[in-house]
């Protein structure tokens, strides 16, 4: 199939200042191109969202066809769309990017020509001419000869189809997506408008994370004729006799109430001449139809798609040009603005255009007057987007974090991995600390930072019966570290995750303290002193799992010793893996970024034990194990500090400060001189 990567600019984008980078006229968004991370399991896609914005429309193509490569039926599979499939069953509506489990991904929006078909197997069309761009994707349905585009705003989606002569449909079929979830209602409000709700949730293996979606849809134009569609249950004997439709897609073509179930859909036909086009406009909330329908008087009142698009485009612009570059070649820049796209989508927007939005794990529904944020996958966040977020998008950096503490408000508990006002408590550790810890530290200070810290400190002292977060924290807190209790507990990794809140803890109480105690709070400036040490000494407990038999990471058994047999390999290619999750000992031994060179292993002693022997000959390239890692962009980094091993020592009692320690390099608190200036 043909991909374009669409380059061009609107009339409306004319009024831009010129991308420095680019050559004249050139533009960030001309730089991104959406079907980078669409496969190799990536599990990005290529739709269409706004910056952060609730909505995406994205082409739904891993379902229906043998001809597919891969099937979110037949396999583990957690996105919309995949790059080399090639049966397209329709336009999800909003969707999750770069997860591992599948959900949302639902309202699937589906133009057909010809005789009416219901059955996403039989419905679905082969497609070409793929084009994508930020807030713009188009392919075209080679089995119908219609042209497909889809944009947005923040909370809804439009659609346009152009259509050849004859009878055409648009199908809304509700019985499938990605989500787990099944159930849903729908009612025809006009002979142009339909409403309604699908149940969405189940999100990684937590079957009560579930939770609403509410919809409506609009046609430009009078349908010839509409009606629902439902699959019915299969019945045998004399009761299957009063059913024609039993066990088949059955068609409700008289009726035009509420109709419900887990199979249901909505049909509009239309009479067309040779290229007309047919808009479809779809608003969401995850808080009523009424807001629904509110957000989409609003977002898209009196706007085509064209002038939707323009929009859409005009806001990826704006935030992908706050960071302009200079230099490099096209491939980097296609590089660079694509990835910080990717980064600009979630968190997303939770909030309606009136402020409502679900209150976290409650039935409330609660109104805020400035954004309201959702997505917070924080295990995968955590190290970098939200500190990219604090220096070039800090308003918006700011919300986020305001949002987690009205979720501790709320719920009684910061995120660990929020997903539409549900805790799903995906992967590991207590990933809300270090977030909020350097979003402060870095001088955005317009929240409550008292009760953050009150927040954070209840996680990682609670124990663990009580504990949230932290249900391992009894262990933790008596021994250091969190022993291998069950085969595959993922104990090293939650006792590392643990070791990073407590040392961003650690570096909140210390600077909460000297305000202390600049105000004259001296009982209180001794109290995050105290709490400064505690928890910066606990960050160090890390020590406890390094093995120098393997010169890695290695589980501890409750009884204190090391697990047997070891293999530091295991766990590669997500093989299951006692202690670690979603990686060998290999991988995790690196991984203690507060530490970085450490007092003892792994830090450098790592390097020192696969150092040169005498008379080795060997390159640094060809000694350390490449083979046993996965290590990526981290390669030349691994060499240059392998390198400084040979020729540096650790000078154990600097530490917090490198001032007049005659210090070459610092990390973590530990400095380093060189080993000629120590003689």
């Amino acid at each position: 199939m043909k991909r374009i990567l669409l380059a061009y600019t609107l009339s409306a984008l004319c009024l831009l200042p010129a991308f420095a980078g680019g050559g004249e006229g050139s533009l960030p968004i001309s730089y991104v191109n959406p079907f980078i991370g669409t496969t190799n399991f990536g599990t990005t896609n290529p739709g269409a969202v706004c910056p952060n914005g609730m909505m995406s429309v994205v082409p739904f193509n891993v379902m229906g066809s043998e001809d597919n490569k891969y099937d979110k039926d037949a396999r583990w599979w957690s996105t919309p769309y995949e790059y080399h499939n090639c049966f397209f069953t329709g336009y999800s509506h909003v969707n999750l990017s770069g997860v591992g489990c599948p959900e949302l991904g639902s309202l699937l929006l589906m133009p057909t020509t010809g005789e009416l078909s219901v059955d996403y197997k039989e419905y679905g069309s082969r497609y070409k001419d793929e084009q994508a761009s930020p807030g713009y994707y188009s392919n075209f349905l080679t089995r119908y000869n219609v042209k497909t585009e889809v944009s947005a705003t923040p909370r809804t989606g439009v659609s346009r189809f152009t259509f050849p002569a004859g009878q055409s449909h648009v199908l809304l079929n509700l019985g499938e997506g990605l989500t787990n979830e099944t159930g849903a209602f729908l009612k025809q409000v006009s002979d142009t408008e339909f409403e309604g709700m699908k149940l969405l949730g189940t999100f990684c293996y937590n079957p009560q994370a579930v939770f609403p979606i509410y919809f409506v849809m609009r046609v430009n134009k009078q349908p010839a004729s509409s009606g629902y569609w439902k699959k019915q249950r299969p019945m045998t004997g004399v009761e299957a006799e009063w059913d024609p439709d039993n066990g088949r897609y059955k068609l409700y073509t008289r009726y035009r109430k509420e109709i419900a179930g887990d199979d249901i859909g909505a049909f509009l036909t239309f009479n067309t001449t040779e290229g007309e086009q047919i808009e479809v406009q779809m608003g969401v909330s995850f808080v009523s139809i009424e807001n629904a329908r509110l957000n989409l008087d609003t977002e898209q009142s009196g706007k085509n798609f064209s002038q939707v698009l323009a929009d859409a485009r005009m806001r990826w612009n704006e935030d992908l040009s706050r960071i302009l570059v200079e230099g490099g070649t096209e491939e980097q820049k296609t590089v660079f603005y694509t990835a910080l796209y990717h980064t600009l989508i979630h968190p997303n927007i939770l909030q309606d255009v009136n402020g409502q939005y679900p209150a976290m794990e409650s039935d409330q529904i609660l109104t805020t007057k400035g954004e309201r944020y959702t997505v917070f996958s924080l295990w995968d966040t955590y190290r970098n987007v939200h500190q990219l977020l604090t220096l070039v998008y800090p308003e918006r950096q700011l919300q986020m974090v305001r949002s987690m503490l009205d979720m501790y408000r709320e719920h009684g508990w910061l995120p660990k991995w929020e997903l539409y006002g549900r805790e799903t408590l995906t992967m590991e550790g207590d990933p809300s600390i270090p977030v909020i810890v350097d979003t402060w530290l870095k001088g955005l200070r317009d929240f409550d930072i008292d009760l953050a810290y009150e927040a954070m400190y209840k996680s990682a002292t609670l124990p663990g019966a009580e504990n949230l977060l932290r249900p391992d924290n009894d262990d933790y807190m008596s021994l250091g570290y969190v022993p291998l209790r069950e085969q595959y507990d993922n104990s090293v990794s939650h006792a590392l995750e643990y070791y990073i809140a407590d040392y961003s803890l650690s570096l909140l109480a210390d600077a909460l303290g000297k305000r202390a105690a600049e105000q004259g709070k001296k009982a209180e400036a001794r109290k995050y002193q105290a709490d400064a040490r505690l928890f910066y000494n606990r960050s160090l407990g890390y020590k406890h799992y390094y093995s120098k038999e393997f010169g890695t990471f290695r589980p501890i058994l409750p009884d204190g010793q090391f697990y047997s047999p070891f293999n530091p390999r295991q766990g590669e290619n997500f093989e299951p893996n006692p202690g670690f999750h979603e990686g060998s000992s290999w991988n995790y031994t690196f991984y203690v970024p507060h530490d970085v060179y450490g007092e003892q292993g792994p830090g450098l002693e790592f390097f020192h034990d696969f150092g040169t022997k005498e008379n080795d000959e060997r390159s640094t390239d060809e000694i350390l194990p490449w083979d046993f890692l996965d290590i990526g962009v981290t390669k030349k980094f691994l060499i240059r500090e392998w390198e400084r091993a040979q020729k540096e020592t650790v000078t154990p009692n600097c530490k917090m400060q490198c001032s007049g320690c005659g210090a070459k390099s610092f990390g973590g608190g530990v400095c380093y001189e060189s080993k000629s200036k120590m003689d």
